[in-house]
């Protein structure tokens, strides 16, 4: 049997929308943050928020927030398309004592996976290099750039105000998960990979 080609894919402002924490963040501290104010990644470096403050808020929200997220635009048709064809291996920075969330999440979205992991850190070349990914979907320009620059595998960075540094050689942005199907179907076409259909 031919080996499937297995992606690796952040959650938070990849599959959910990157705008998901602004109304939570708003609300909580009488704010009015807008998703084009975000142009760091550190939430607390654009706003005036004392950096214990946010953590300490963000730790007790984090479930209701994860439970309410949206999924991005698009993303839902392409990776259940993508989940008949790759192996799906969502890796999360999130906490592991929220897998039960996430999880939960994903059955209510409609969302095919393969394997879920949370590894409570932004670390993720390990995690990518132990499941052996063959590409990688990411929203945090460091990651994106220390994944392709270690394991030498293509990554796809979705485009937002905050990871707008220029990229490193195979690291590739992409502005919605239609670019992101597009720019799948041309590498494996390119590559001469089977789709495996």
């Amino acid at each position: 049997m031919v080996k499937k080609y297995r992606f690796g894919i952040d959650i938070d402002g990849t599959v959910t929308d990157p705008e998901t924490l602004i109304p939570f963040i708003n609300d909580a501290f009488h704010i009015g943050l807008k998703y084009e104010d975000l142009t760091k990644y550190e939430i607390t470096d654009v706003v005036d928020i004392p950096a214990g403050t946010f953590a300490d808020w963000f730790i007790r929200s984090e479930p209701v927030i994860y439970a309410k997220s949206p999924v991005a635009k698009g993303a839902k048709e392409v990776l259940n398309k993508w989940a008949d064809r790759f192996e799906l291996y969502f890796i999360s920075a999130r906490a592991s004592y929220l897998f039960d969330v996430t999880k939960n999440w994903f059955t209510k979205q409609q969302l095919k996976y393969h394997h879920i992991e949370l590894i409570g850190t932004h670390h993720k070349v390990e995690t990518a290099k132990k499941y052996n990914v063959d590409l990688f979907l990411e929203d945090k320009h460091d990651n994106a750039a220390a994944i392709a620059q270690t394991l030498g595998i293509p990554v796809l960075l979705f485009d937002t105000p905050y990871n707008r540094d220029p990229v490193p050689e195979n690291v590739y942005r992409v502005k919605n998960w239609k670019e992101a199907d597009d720019w799948v179907r041309r590498w494996i076409t390119q590559s001469g990979r089977a789709a495996h259909d």
